[in-house]
């Protein structure tokens, strides 16, 4: 039996609303970059959902630790049978919806079921691609079948967009956002001041702040020059630049945290010329050189080198992989794909996050000793994940740090929603089934690290660091946990005067 227990810009600026600079003591005010275009929702599993506010407003079953372990949240413990392709979640009792109806097994079976309705085209599809049954045993208790063995399936619940919700309440969760979280949705406009007022009887202890409000400050820029003028108070992702406004200053505090967040990095096309060629594709990656490239985007220690494959250094499974700076290796794999006098292509990018320009620009400078001429190509943030993302040939990209094989089956596994590179490899896929299903530790992590090194050899996307996130928040702000965006619980957070 496998069994786990857990631990019981001014211009914008001008825009905001007066009495949001004025808002002090219960209000805690953070931003959104409006990357869905003001399409943003609060069904947590919709293409579109509104993760700034289903954080707040929803729990899941398993929540991660600080070390990327799966801990209790709405489950208090989970087993599975000899095989691993039967894992049973036992709920915890007395939660309530924010509607005041009680939380039990019918409400997780509605939500995983309609994770899997084609019709809704949920992102997570992908992820739970092996759940094959939910099925309610009593009030308090799941069991999922799988289609396979999945040695590390309560990993895959851990995803940030998984978050219970009342069950039947599928055609109406986008509007009302009712979950069982520290937060209860009052209103939402994602164009403008999202608020969220505090739910006094959350079942971890009532929120210390009376409510939140989410601005929609699409710009970077202009997101910090808020931080900086008391109209918001935090922002999660400073670039090494934007550190130095902060540093010194008794205003505001500051934290570090080791992530798994790849929040800048480069995908091409693998389904569009010259992208098809594998040899093009690796060339692309191996010019640059990745510690320089951390030290002049994310300042020194700003990041983790990584080589184009996505798990961070935190988890089990992470591979070692040597990918230093190679001009000689990758003019030859040009001049052998057909290119011996170079490559010119376009990289369409955004102000939507802090770090995509300036990473181009140093990618720009670095490649071009290989014969590589990159064209930036500045998009609008407004609509950026809806009209460049998985359009254009070649954009920067950026993606929340994911358990090993739940980024392996949403980013890379063929024909999976959000396969943004559109990397087709029947062995890629064969081998991540493989991997789940072997339920010999070591065995199973010789195959995660081989498809990490198969991502580096034959992959679309040049991932070239982790972030140790810098998070700032004003120094009124505490009880912030120094955590990853993904752990961060915001009923411990408070706002002083």
């Amino acid at each position: 039996m496998i069994k786990l227990k857990t631990f019981m810009v001014a211009t914008v600026l001008s825009l905001l609303p007066i009495s949001l600079a004025q808002a002090a003591g219960g209000t805690f005010l953070t931003a959104h970059d409006l990357g869905f275009g003001g399409s943003e929702n609060a069904d947590p599993i919709s293409p579109n959902r509104f993760w700034q506010v289903t954080e707040k407003t929803m729990n899941r079953l398993v929540r991660p630790s600080a070390s990327g372990e799966p801990t209790s949240d709405l489950a208090v413990s989970w087993s599975a049978n000899d095989a691993a392709t039967e894992w049973t979640f036992l709920l915890r009792d007395g939660v309530k919806f924010h509607d005041g109806s009680d939380f039990d097994a019918a409400d997780v079976v509605d939500l995983l079921n309609r994770i899997k309705d084609p019709e809704l085209d949920s992102p997570v599809a992908s992820v739970l691609a092996v759940m094959e049954k939910v099925e309610a045993l009593d009030p308090l208790t799941v069991k999922i079948s799988l289609s396979a063995a999945h040695a590390d399936f309560p990993l895959l619940m851990m995803d940030y967009r998984i978050r219970m919700t009342p069950s039947g309440s599928g055609d109406t969760i986008a509007k009302t956002g009712i979950g069982t979280g520290p937060f209860i949705l009052e209103t939402l406009d994602p164009e403008g001041t999202t608020v969220l007022k505090a739910n006094p009887d959350y079942w971890e202890g009532a929120p210390l702040v009376d409510e939140i409000k989410i601005i929609s400050i699409p710009d970077a820029q202009a997101r910090v020059q808020a931080l900086l003028s008391g109209q918001i108070d935090m922002i999660r992702h400073v670039t090494a630049q934007e550190k130095a406004l902060f540093d010194n200053n008794p205003k505001f505090k500051m934290q570090q945290v080791k992530t798994g967040d790849w929040l800048a990095a480069i995908v091409f096309r693998t389904d569009t010329e010259p992208f098809t060629d594998v040899r093009v594709r690796k060339a692309l990656r191996i010019a640059a050189d990745r510690q320089t490239m951390i030290d002049l985007v994310l300042g020194p220690g700003g990041g983790v080198v990584t080589c184009d494959h996505p798990v961070w250094t935190g988890d089990q499974y992470r591979a070692r992989i040597e990918c230093p700076q190679q001009i000689d290796e990758a003019k030859r794999l040009l001049s052998e794909a057909g290119f011996p006098d170079g490559i010119e292509i376009d990289i369409v990018t955004s102000d939507l996050r802090s770090f995509w320009v300036d990473l181009v620009q140093v990618y720009q400078q670095q490649v071009a000793a290989a014969g590589i001429k990159i064209n930036l190509v500045k998009a609008p943030g407004d609509g950026y994940w809806s009209d460049v993302w998985m359009k254009k040939p070649a954009v920067t990209t950026s993606w929340s740090q994911r358990p090993a094989d739940q980024v392996f089956n949403e980013v890379y596994r063929g024909g999976a929603s959000w396969n943004e590179s559109y990397f087709t490899n029947a062995a890629f896929d064969q081998k991540l089934d493989q991997a789940r299903q072997e339920l010999d530790r070591e065995k199973r992590t010789v195959l995660y690290q081989g498809l990490q090194k198969m991502l580096f050899e034959q992959g679309g996307t040049f991932i070239p660091f982790h972030v140790n996130q810098v998070v700032v928040t004003s120094a009124k702000v505490t009880g912030l946990p120094a955590m990853f965006d993904d752990g961060v619980q915001y009923h411990t957070v408070s706002v002083g005067e």
